[in-house]
């Protein structure tokens, strides 16, 4: 593996936009380095930004990312990034549950809805489709 990246290479075998890429550069998340006009990407960086996008896909927000990277660099140790990062998984977890929790509900009602309907058009002797 190289040791240094372009925007393109690491927008490719992410499947992001550059764009995304420089977007988290904005928002502080990434620091790559540079040659002339060009941006040019460490391991490290690589390693962040597969970060960024695994805690975005498990629901956490760019500024939650942010505190766990930033624990990391302060705290090599990774001790307290460890308990910061349990408390957040615990949290995420609750709310997941409660919506999955609500969506049961949501789905009941609507399989419910359904029923009524699909007896209302047979009393009606007409079928539910067209």
């Amino acid at each position: 593996m190289p040791e240094t990246f372009t925007i393109t290479q690491l927008s490719e075998e992410f499947s992001i936009t550059p764009r995304a890429i420089r977007f988290y550069e904005d928002q502080h998340l990434l620091t790559p380095a540079r040659e002339g006009m060009n941006r040019v990407y460490s391991y490290r960086d690589r390693g962040r930004l597969k970060l960024i996008l695994r805690g975005k896909r498990l629901g956490f927000s760019l500024a939650e990312i942010k505190e766990f990277l930033d624990l990391y660099d302060a705290d090599h140790t990774q001790v307290e990034q460890l308990r910061q990062l349990r408390l957040a998984v615990a949290s995420r977890v609750a709310q997941l549950e409660s919506q999955l929790s609500d969506l049961m509900v949501t789905l009941d009602e609507l399989r419910d809805i359904e029923a009524q309907v699909l007896s209302a058009l047979a009393t009606k002797s007409v079928e539910a489709t067209g």
